[in-house]
C-alpha cells in the first residue's frame, strides 16, 4: 500500500465516519436524556432514503400513510388517557389537538405534494419533515408510558420497535433496493484524492450539523433543558422541566438526524429496507466508544469506525463487517476497567 491508496482509504473512511458520527451523537443524546438505547435509529435512515426514492419515481410513499396512522393512534391514546383522568373537555381537546395536529397537517401536505414531481431539493425537504415527524409519535406510542422503567426493559422495547419498523419497511418498500441521484455531480482533484460533490456535501453537512448541535446545547433554552434532564432527571422535574417533553424533543432530533443521514448516503450506496440496522449498528459501536455519554468521544469513535471499515475493506473485504463489530469487544473491556460498575436504582 502506498501513500496515494492510503489517502483514498482515509478519505473514504472519513466520509463514512461523518455519517456514523451523526448517528453516534444521536444515540448518545437519546440515551443521556431518556436512558433508551435506541436500536431503531437506523430505520429512520432507511425510511428517509427509500421515501426519497419513491418521490423520485413519482409514487406516494407509504411512510406518509404511516405517519397519519401514528398520529391517529396517538390522538386516541391521549383521548383515552384524558378520559381516565377525568380531564375537562376543553383541556382534553387541546391535548389531543397538540398531539396530532402537526403530524396530520404534515401528512396531508405530503400526500398533496408527493405526485407533483417536485425538484430534488423540495423532495429532500419533504422527506426530512415526514420522517422527523415520526420521532415524537414513536416516543409517545412505544416509550412514554414506560419512561421510568429500567434500562433493560427499555432495551427490550427498542428491540421490539426495531423488528416492527423493519417489517413495516419491507411492506412499505419491498425487498428491492433503491439508489438516489447525486445532489452535486462535480468532482475535484487534490493530489491523489478525488473529491466528488456528494462527498463534499456529506462532510460539510455533517460538520454543520455537529456545530449546530453544539450551539443548540450551549445557547438555546431547549438545549439547556435537555442537558439538565441528562444530568439529573429528578432534579430537572423538580425545576419544572418536563421529562416527557425532553423525550419527545430528543426523539424528534433523532428522527431528523437519521433522516438526514439516509438522504446523504442514498446517492453513494443502494439502500434496502433493512440497511439501516447495519448502518445504525456502526454508529452504536462509535457511541459505545464514548460510553454513551460523551459527544466528542462519539465523534472520535465514529471516525475510528469509518477508518477501520475502509482499511478492512482493502485488506480483507470479506471480513470487514466482522472486523468493525469485533472492535466493540476491546472497547467494552476498556470501559469495564475504566468505569466501575454500579447497580441501577
Amino acid at each position: 500500500m502506498d501513500f496515494s491508496i492510503a489517502s483514498i482509504l482515509m478519505l473514504d473512511g472519513a466520509t463514512n465516519g461523518a455519517i456514523y458520527a451523526l448517528l453516534a451523537l444521536t444515540l448518545v443524546l437519546v440515551f443521556a436524556v431518556t436512558r433508551i438505547i435506541f436500536i431503531p435509529q437506523g430505520e429512520f435512515v432507511a425510511f428517509a432514503a427509500l421515501t426519497l426514492a419513491n418521490l423520485q419515481q413519482g409514487h406516494v410513499p407509504k411512510t406518509i400513510h404511516f405517519l397519519l396512522v401514528m398520529a391517529v393512534l396517538v390522538a386516541v391514546l391521549d383521548m383515552v388517557q384524558g378520559l381516565r383522568e377525568r380531564q375537562p373537555a376543553a383541556r382534553l381537546f387541546k391535548r389531543v389537538l397538540l398531539a396530532a395536529a402537526t403530524p396530520v397537517v404534515i401528512g396531508l401536505v405530503a400526500l398533496w405534494a408527493a405526485p407533483l414531481g417536485l425538484p430534488l431539493l423540495a423532495q429532500v425537504i419533504l422527506t426530512l419533515v415526514v420522517v422527523a415527524a415520526m420521532g415524537p409519535l414513536l416516543y409517545r406510542l412505544a416509550y412514554q408510558s414506560l419512561a421510568d422503567a429500567s434500562v433493560l426493559v427499555l432495551l427490550i422495547i427498542s428491540v421490539g420497535v426495531h423488528f416492527a419498523l423493519t417489517g413495516l419497511g419491507l411492506v412499505f418498500f419491498g425487498a428491492e433496493g433503491s439508489r438516489n441521484p447525486s445532489f452535486w455531480d462535480a468532482s475535484f482533484t487534490v493530489g491523489p484524492l478525488l473529491f466528488s460533490g456528494q462527498t463534499i456535501i456529506i462532510l460539510l453537512a455533517s460538520a454543520a450539523l455537529i456545530v449546530g448541535l453544539w450551539l443548540f446545547f450551549e445557547k438555546s433554552l431547549y438545549g439547556k433543558a435537555l442537558r439538565a434532564t441528562a444530568v439529573n432527571r429528578l432534579g430537572a422535574r423538580l425545576m419544572g422541566i418536563s421529562s416527557t417533553a425532553a423525550g419527545k424533543l430528543s426523539f424528534t432530533m433523532a428522527a431528523f438526524i437519521g433522516a438526514l443521514s439516509g438522504v446523504l448516503i442514498s446517492p453513494t450506496t443502494t439502500i434496502f429496507y433493512d440497511s439501516g440496522f447495519l448502518i445504525g449498528l456502526k454508529g452504536f459501536v462509535a457511541a459505545v466508544f464514548a460510553g454513551l455519554a460523551s459527544y466528542p468521544g462519539a465523534a472520535v469513535g465514529a471516525l475510528i469506525v469509518g477508518l477501520l471499515e475502509s482499511f478492512s475493506s482493502f485488506w480483507a473485504s470479506s471480513f470487514k463487517e466482522v472486523i468493525v463489530f469485533t472492535f466493540i469487544l476491546p472497547v467494552l473491556l476498556w470501559r469495564s476497567w475504566r468505569d466501575p460498575h454500579s447497580e441501577e436504582h
